[in-house]
């Protein structure tokens, strides 16, 4: 066992509404409740205290994970600093871009961030007080892969009417993001599938997201980058110790870490997705977006508590 030591939209966001079955009901006056039955996910609540108490780590993803539609909320990001405060390695694992990743690396109470679904991890030396970037492609082929991508992007947006390139498209590196549904009004299932066909007949890797298709030129993703980000700044074989971390998501693009992580965990909106997913994650909160994620924090912080 490895030691570490340290201390304005809709309620219901319009993407999830065209992704998978209707929008579950919730109780009254709890609009951030998700019900569902018949699904092979365990409750939260299942997740044993003996396990619980042995996680070391928490990694996940930020939108519409850590995020409430489009927000970071104060309780989402009080939580992530709990975290930290209790000594976890804290590390959101996200698509988001590298613009986005240098402030995040810097300014969140997290121990790295890996970005852009795995093109590179980004963390914060504080004894040298400088950001210090890991790309897994040098800065000569990302450029040549950028014409090649830009090309690609113009193509979707002629081909699927009502894309447009992501707003935070001009802040990355190694990939192009197609927006269905966080600043354009959402797009039917056979919309999005028919972007990520269109990528991958181009010889692109490409994911979904609650939001975006990303396409990249590569096949390294959230979990290669991932393990690479744990053995290089840690020292830690995921591969040994992966039962002492869980990772947090909700979307297609998390699917290899649900698949590799024992202690996987879904916030509720994930069931928007579940025809979508290879790999179902093995628990799932009853709040959705940020709210669960504060769910599943204080699962693990109360069984440091009970212990």
């Amino acid at each position: 066992m490895f030691r570490h030591s340290g201390a304005g939209r809709n309620p219901v966001p319009s993407c999830f509404k065209n992704v998978g079955s209707d929008w579950p009901p919730a109780a009254p006056g709890r609009r951030d409740l998700v019900f569902g039955d018949g699904m092979e996910m365990k409750p939260l609540a299942d997740f044993p205290l003996a396990a619980r108490r042995q996680i070391k780590g928490v990694l996940f993803d930020i939108d519409d994970t850590l995020t409430t539609d489009g927000q970071l909320t104060p309780e989402a990001y009080a939580s992530m600093a709990a975290l930290k405060r209790a000594g976890f390695i804290t590390v959101p694992i996200t698509g988001r871009p590298a613009g986005w990743c240098d402030h995040i690396a810097r300014m969140w109470p997290v121990d790295g961030v890996v970005g852009e679904n795995g093109a590179f991890y980004f963390w914060f030396d504080h004894a040298e007080k400088k950001l210090k970037q890991r790309f897994i492609k040098d800065d000569a082929t990302r450029q040549r892969d950028r014409e090649k991508l830009s090309a690609i992007a113009q193509h979707i947006l002629q081909a699927v009417p009502g894309t447009a390139l992501a707003s935070d498209q001009p802040y990355r590196e190694a990939d192009i993001a197609i927006d269905f549904c966080e600043d354009v009004p959402a797009l039917p299932r056979e919309e999005i599938e028919k972007i990520k066909s269109i990528m991958e007949a181009a010889g692109l890797t490409a994911k979904i997201s609650s939001i975006h298709v990303n396409g990249w030129l590569g096949e390294y993703d959230k979990l290669s980058t991932t393990q690479l980000f744990m053995k290089e700044r840690f020292g830690v074989d995921m591969d040994v110790y992966k039962n002492e971390f869980v990772f947090a998501g909700d979307s297609p693009n998390d699917a290899p870490m649900f698949a590799y992580f024992p202690y996987s965990v879904g916030v509720a909106n994930v069931r928007m997705f579940l025809d979508f997913l290879l790999y179902q994650p093995t628990y799932v909160t009853a709040y959705r977006c940020g709210k669960g994620f504060a769910e599943m924090v204080d699962a693990l912080l109360d069984s440091r508590r009970a212990g």
